[in-house]
């Protein structure tokens, strides 16, 4: 994957991941590509960029791999539960994801308009 250098660059897809953060109040937003990398992140300092990223992208591909494997369409989003947060995995197009981890009490219905519209920002950036 490439982020496209004409028009708005690296600057400015850190930019939207921070404009996110603050209107869906997660701890963390990451831009992950398919390979676990990261492309722009808000994470806090005590989390490995590395590791979470890593896991995230396992986790999508995991999904997909146990889908698929049923005879079914490969999932679009993973949401995680537990008693102190959920994390939401949710693909931007076919190469990237985005990754919020938010409050136990953020609907996650709620967050889907930020979500789409981040997205379809995003994808324009991202090949």
């Amino acid at each position: 994957m490439r982020l496209r250098t004409g028009g708005r660059g690296v600057t400015a897809l850190a930019d939207m991941v921070r404009a996110l953060r603050d209107v869906t109040k997660a701890e963390a937003v990451a831009v992950v590509n398919r390979d676990g990398g990261i492309v722009a992140a808000e994470l806090p300092r005590s989390v490995s960029q590395e590791t979470f990223s890593i896991m995230c992208a396992a986790i999508l591909g995991a999904g997909m791999t146990a889908a698929t494997e049923l005879g079914h369409t490969a999932p679009h989003r993973v949401l995680l539960e537990s008693d102190d947060a959920t994390v939401v995995i949710q693909e931007i197009g076919r190469r990237a994801m985005v990754v919020l981890v938010v409050p136990p009490e953020r609907v996650v219905s709620d967050l889907d308009a930020a979500i789409l519209r981040f997205a379809q920002a995003a994808a324009k950036d991202l090949d």
